[in-house]
């Protein structure tokens, strides 16, 4: 566990504590500082949700996902306090007696860290550590330990690190606590501790500054990458979601690999691209992506920003949901709202709803499911399936495939089994849906190709064609 408590936090400066703390687990409270419905109706008076940051879901389902968080980096999580509050107060964000209260619980369960489910500002989390004598972490740097830990490539590293350090960056004051006695003067003299501080913000601007710009070297591979993708006409297909909404697992159903796919949030991190072949045989490149979640921080997006772009770039969006989960509806608002952000249009056409983990639903449910399924139209119609089973997936794939398909334009196709030059040009540059041998030995093909591409084909093949759908001028001999 990299969250240690600070130097500056009384009670651990000596060998001794620091000893207890490296013989076990760090132990944790998590607190669930929750408006309550007055509170929230008092900033969304209209009733629009304009106002009201606070998502829309249960309070047991939001301390079970925070719980989850610490529990996926190894806190143990010894108690969990779900907390009413009429309004942020400015100084610890609870009221004092609340505070007082939680003091007492974190010295009696012997407490090293204070997970507070909410953002908080640096003099917040500061008052905080000195009321509880305890490390005190917010739920975005709690976020920001986790992809800490989850990256493994090395792009994955600088956006984490990128997005830690802009987090870092307005609580350096935090860190310098310890030299509040060695300021001196009024107004604008200040001391060392001051000094320090504007030394080490621009050392962590120096650094951001680096990392943007190797960012941006990853930024120009992967437009190099997706350039050569759509030379060679692979369409790109990424998955997007909730955090645990089963990604990892569909990705592994579809392509028939093996990456890490558990029950824990972010399990995924680093982006993973794979090659597919769809029913009619043409393939897609599917990406696997970082998954979402409530409250994420403006940070992650920002520093994500190059892995996002595959997002971005897709031709088709897979949004996986869990049907079996009781916010089902507010992890689809979160979702929504990140795609949003990266200016991509949840009601566009490119992106399909896959109704995940099938399997753990009752049969009410799943029917309910089918039958709102059947009633949407085509373009809006969410398709049931199960990843670990593999309930659904021809539909899946057949849905997919239908969607790629529109806007591209079909050409039939008689070849010389000689002119093997055209076959491997057809098969490279297009989407061939069939291929029949007459019986005098030409070969009949029909095949599928993006607008863009069209007129390419017609040169290569039917010099004398100008519409496609003229099929007595598609029977001839190349």
């Amino acid at each position: 566990m990299s969250i240690e408590p600070r130097a500056s936090t009384p009670g651990w400066h000596s060998t001794e504590a620091k000893a207890h703390l490296d013989d076990r687990a760090t132990r944790a409270l998590l607190v669930g500082p929750y408006l309550d419905e007055s509170s929230m109706r008092r900033q969304d008076p209209d009733g629009s949700g304009a106002r009201c940051t606070e998502p829309k879901r249960t309070r047991d389902a939001r301390i079970a996902e925070a719980k989850g968080l610490a529990e996926s980096i190894d806190l143990d999580v010894i108690a969990t306090e779900s907390v009413s509050v009429s309004r942020v107060r400015p100084a610890t964000y609870l009221g004092k007696g609340k505070v007082t209260e939680l003091a007492r619980v974190v010295a009696d369960g012997e407490i090293d860290l204070v997970v507070m489910d909410c953002s908080l500002s640096p003099v917040q989390q500061r008052n905080l550590e000195r009321a509880f004598s305890a490390k005190v972490v917010d739920r975005t740097g709690l976020i920001l330990e986790i992809f800490g830990r989850r990256a493994r490539t090395k792009e994955g590293a600088l956006q984490v690190e990128l997005a830690h350090l802009a987090y870092q960056k307005s609580r350096l004051v935090r860190s310098w606590t310890h030299l509040e006695r060695q300021r001196g003067g009024f107004g604008f003299l200040g001391g060392p501790g001051e000094s320090q501080i504007e030394t080490d913000r621009r050392l962590i601007a120096e650094r951001m500054r680096s990392i943007e710009h190797e960012l941006e070297k990853v930024k120009r591979t992967r437009g190099l990458h997706r350039k050569s993708r759509r030379v060679v006409p692979f369409p790109v297909v990424a998955l997007v979601g909730y955090t645990n909404a089963g990604k990892s697992t569909l990705f592994n159903r579809l392509t028939q690999s093996n990456v890490v796919a558990t029950d824990m949030l972010f399990a995924t991190l680093d982006p993973t691209l794979r090659r597919v072949a769809l029913p009619h045989g043409s393939d897609i490149i599917l990406s696997d992506t970082v998954g979402f979640i409530s409250a994420l921080p403006t940070m992650l997006v920002s520093a994500f920003r190059a892995t996002l772009e595959e997002v971005q770039e897709a031709d088709v969006i897979l949004h996986v949901r869990d049907l079996s989960h009781a916010d089902m509806e507010a992890q689809r608002g979160d979702v929504e709202s990140v795609l949003a952000d990266l200016g991509i249009d949840p009601g566009e056409g490119r992106v399909i709803e896959v109704w995940n983990k099938a399997d753990l639903v009752d049969e009410d449910c799943l029917a309910g499911a089918q039958t709102f399924a059947r009633n949407k139209s085509d373009g809006g119609r969410p398709i049931l399936v199960s990843a670990l089973t593999g309930q659904g997936i021809d539909d899946l794939l057949s849905a997919l495939e239908a969607r790629l398909a529109t806007g591209k334009i079909p050409f039939e196709i008689v070849l010389d089994p000689a002119n093997g030059a055209g076959f491997s040009w057809l098969h490279a540059n297009t989407e061939v849906m069939s291929k029949v041998t007459n019986p005098d030995g030409t070969v009949h093909m029909t095949v599928r190709v993006t607008p863009n591409r069209a007129e390419t084909l017609r040169r290569r093949f039917l010099p004398s064609i100008s519409d496609p759908c003229e099929r007595d001028a598609y029977d001839r001999v190349l």
